[in-house]
Parts: structure tokens; C-alpha cells; sequence
């Protein structure tokens, strides 16, 4: 069997751990052959792939990146587009399914083509954690440790000048980053996409942080909604799956804030620092799993399935429960930070 490599998407740590992993326990497990797509679905569409064995893959868990590249190409838009197209040139190079590494927008695809008739199956990316069917993605440990020291670092001189600083970190439908870095970090206020907060309860959180002689640290995510407004706040227009690309929510607020409070206030964002850099050793260990088991997965034919973790367990699952719905912050989870702020 040959099989197809991809990583679609956003890129995060973890993402060669994968490659490496799959490579390795296919051909020795289970010997079959692989071959990687370059930059996810447009390698696809433009039949841009390359040979992957054991020497390909050697020592590039630890790497950052994708050595495959990314895109977020959509395999059902433009003239190469489409079901048909994508089952001709896994014909043509005689590729026998594909294992599609990737978050919502990449999984949404796979579960498309694989309604089609296609031979795909999933991995679980994403640091943001929102993928359901999977107890956790690789990636959101490493990003969480990057906006966790980010924000130790920010705190030091918010205390230096007395401000008040207003932290970005990614998050589009889900809070996880942000309600991990922030617990971690002593945040003052943790802004979530899953729970709307007004202007007034936010500055009354960083005037009592403020009364006790303390700079206020907020951590926002970029999909946090303020109370009173009907979407999350974008700028800078629509991506390849025509979803609105967010971020300047702390460039929003910090004045607000300021001007409410009077307290010298400003925005910090994180961006794609979060994905960047060597992944950390839980997502290493984690994501070669993971690969290792999309490689047994695919030699057992289970296409539309996609590799997720139960507990400590590496399972399969159905592509669909993974897209249908998002992992998102229960209520619960959020009330338990929020004892924590002020």
C-alpha cells in the first residue's frame, strides 16, 4: 500500500512528530510506502508530492514546522477542485488513501472526500484544542507553554510602570489557550470566545488589581466576543474557507480601558509566536503516537476514521464527530479561573 502524507492548516509544533511517526511504524509494522503532498491539500490538487522512508524522516520530531509545508488551500475550490479531481491523481501516482494532518477547516475537507468515497483519514491538529472526538490536539501544550513564559515576561514590566496590559493569544472558537496560559501565568482577568463579559465587570476586575498596588495582566483570545458586540472583532478580511481572520482584540480594548479607568493601558499580541519554535517533549511523544497509529489505521483500511486520544489511550473515531461540533471551555471550567480574578 502507498499512502499519502499531508499537513493542511495552521502549522504547529508536533506536525513532523506525526510525519516521522507514521513513516517509521508503516513501513516496518505494516510495510507500506509513503509519499508526502506539498503544502496540504494544494499538493493534492497539483500533484506536488515526494518520496518519504526512514531517511527522510530522521531526527525531525524535534523540529518545528512541517518539512511537508503548509497552505490552507480548500481541495473543493478552484479548477482543480473537487472529489473527481483529487481521486484522478491519487489514481495517476498510484496513492492508495491519504492521511490528512490538520484542524477544523483540514478535517472538514477529509470528511468531505471521504464522503465522497475517498480513502482519508484524520489527525488531530491544532493548538487551539478545539477539535471534539479527541480529549486533547497536539500542539496546544507547546503553545501554551509559549504564551505562559510570554506572559511571565509581560508582567515584569506591567509592574515596572504600573500599567495595565492587555495579552492577545490565539483562540478563534475555543478559549483553552488562554484559560491555561492565564491560570498559569496569575492572569487578573481571562477573556474567553465561550463566555461574553461587558467593558464595566473587566475594568472592575483591573481597578481592584490596581487598588492593591498591582499592574493588571489580561489574557484575551482572539475570538473573545465584548458583551454588546455581534461577532468577534476581524480587520483583516476572509481566509480560504471564508472564515473572517480574527485578531486585534487587545488593540481594541486596552483603550477602552484606559479611558474607563484612567490607568495607562497596552496590548501585547502573541500571534504566531504560539505555533512557532520545537515542540515540547509531551507533544513529541504525543504526536508520534498519533502517527503512529493513523499509519495502523490506514493499513487496517479505516478510512473516515481519525486518530484521537482518550484518556491516555491512542483510539479511532469517526471523522464526523471530530467536524460536527467544537471542543469547546465548559462553564464550569471557566467559573473555576474566574474565582481567580480581580
Amino acid at each position: 500500500m502507498r499512502i499519502g502524507l499531508l499537513t493542511s492548516g495552521g502549522d504547529c509544533p508536533g506536525l513532523n512528530a506525526v510525519i516521522r511517526g507514521a513513516v517509521l511504524a508503516g513501513t516496518r509494522a505494516h510495510d507500506n510506502d509513503f509519499v508526502g503532498f506539498k503544502y496540504g491539500w494544494k499538493g493534492v490538487l497539483e500533484a506536488d508530492l515526494v518520496a518519504l522512508d526512514r531517511l527522510s524522516v530522521r531526527g525531525i520530531s524535534k523540529q518545528g514546522g512541517t518539512i511537508l509545508g503548509s497552505s490552507r488551500t480548500n481541495p473543493f475550490e478552484g479548477p482543480r477542485g473537487g472529489a473527481a479531481n483529487v481521486a484522478k491523481v491519487l489514481h495517476d501516482h498510484q496513492v492508495d488513501g491519504i492521511i490528512a494532518i490538520g484542524g477544523e477547516g483540514t478535517l472538514t475537507a477529509a470528511r468531505r472526500l471521504a464522503d465522497a468515497g475517498l480513502p482519508v483519514l484524520g489527525v488531530p491538529k491544532t493548538i487551539d484544542n478545539d477539535l471534539a472526538a479527541t480529549d486533547y490536539s497536539f500542539g496546544f501544550d507547546t503553545a501554551v507553554e509559549i504564551a505562559t513564559e510570554a506572559i511571565d515576561r509581560i508582567r515584569t514590566t506591567a509592574e515596572s510602570h504600573q500599567r495595565c496590559i492587555v495579552v492577545e493569544v490565539m483562540g478563534r472558537h475555543a478559549g483553552w489557550i488562554a484559560l491555561h496560559s492565564g491560570m498559569a501565568a496569575g492572569a487578573h482577568a481571562i477573556l474567553i470566545p465561550e463566555q461574553s463579559v461587558g467593558l464595566g465587570e473587566i475594568c472592575t476586575w483591573v481597578e481592584m488589581v490596581r487598588d492593591r498596588g498591582r499592574a493588571p495582566v489580561i489574557v484575551v483570545a482572539e475570538g473573545f466576543v465584548l458583551e454588546g458586540a455581534a461577532e468577534a472583532h476581524s480587520h483583516k478580511g476572509l481566509d480560504a474557507f471564508n472564515r473572517p481572520r480574527l485578531g486585534g482584540i487587545a488593540d481594541h480594548l486596552a483603550p477602552l480601558i484606559q479611558m474607563k479607568t484612567g490607568i495607562e493601558s497596552r496590548a501585547t499580541t502573541l500571534g504566531f509566536s504560539q505555533r512557532g519554535g520545537v515542540p515540547s517533549a509531551y507533544d513529541r511523544v504525543f504526536a508520534t503516537r498519533l502517527g503512529m497509529a493513523a499509519a495502523g489505521a490506514a493499513a487496517k483500511g479505516r478510512w473516515g476514521s481519525m486518530v484521537a486520544l482518550r484518556g491516555t489511550d491512542i483510539v479511532s473515531v469517526s471523522i464526523a464527530d471530530a467536524t460536527n461540533a467544537l471542543n469547546r471551555v465548559p462553564q464550569a471550567r471557566y467559573d473555576e479561573a474566574a474565582l481567580l480574578f480581580g
